[in-house]
């Protein structure tokens, strides 16, 4: 009986055999497959996101704000979930991380691809990720796509759009997010009329604090791991991560709030 013609099972759906097989330390020490696994639920995590990011902009960009919302409610609790495997992470203590740590070699989480894509469909715009990607690879090519396509926040300006707000046109959307007063003055009608897009907009807030948090728990479990010392894959590490904190990702967002 080939594969086609066997019957589904939990197993097979899930695929189960194969899934369960990807984990490979590469020493003897007890805690190593804690840290893969881990890893590993996070980079399928970060394809979920994705997954969802991008049905939200569809959405968005059709004016549909209740499918929106809908999404942003779901990547907000996927959020929630990925900072809080931190808490399973830190149960390591430096001592048990340092057994193995050695024997990572230079693989280091600046290496995550989805990761990188993930912020760049956030906003980020930012070539220094490439130091992590040679040319020509397939990694490097997803992130470089993801940068040169419009960010979940220019998909909200169009949703604004749809909507019948008059918004600012002709952003370059490989460029960076900047503060746009004449976007700001359409964001303090947006929530005067206290309707569908004033929800939509108080999601993306949460979404971008969820964001930062996630840094933040980050960048706090790197320090108390290894301190200051360079990364694994000889990354800067907590310096490096350090800098990416308090960050907004939807800088206009933040910027309206002492006006409303």
């Amino acid at each position: 009986m080939n594969d086609t013609q066997a019957a589904l099972s939990y197993t097979s759906y899930l695929s189960l055999d194969e899934l369960l097989d990807a984990q490979h330390p590469r020493s003897d020490e007890h805690d190593e497959l804690l840290f893969i696994v881990i890893h590993q639920v996070y980079e399928l995590w970060f394809k979920q996101v994705l997954h969802e990011a991008l049905y939200l902009q569809e959405q968005l960009e059709a004016g549909n704000t209740a499918h929106a919302v809908r999404t942003l409610r779901r990547i907000l609790t996927i959020f929630k979930v990925v900072v809080a495997q931190i808490d399973v992470l830190e149960t390591m203590t430096p001592s048990q991380f340092t057994s193995f740590r050695a024997r990572l070699d230079a693989s280091s989480g600046f290496q995550s691809a989805q990761f990188r894509v993930l912020e760049a469909v956030l906003g980020r715009r930012d070539e220094r990720v490439f130091a992590h990607y040679p040319e020509g690879g397939e990694q490097r090519a997803q992130i470089a796509d993801a940068m040169s396509r419009p960010s979940l926040f220019d998909s909200f300006v169009t949703y604004l759009a749809v909507k019948g707000y008059d918004v600012p046109t002709g952003r370059d959307v490989t460029k960076p997010l900047e503060p746009s007063p004449a976007l700001q003055e359409v964001l303090l009608r947006v929530y005067r009329d206290d309707t569908g897009p004033s929800v939509v907009a108080e999601h993306l807030v949460d979404l971008d604090e969820g964001m930062q948090e996630w840094r933040y728990r980050h960048v706090k479990m790197v320090e108390r791991t290894i301190g200051d010392k360079t990364g694994t894959g000889g990354s800067s590490g907590a310096h490096y991560l350090r800098t990416t904190l308090f960050s907004p990702m939807f800088p206009d967002l933040w910027a309206v709030r002492s006006r409303l």
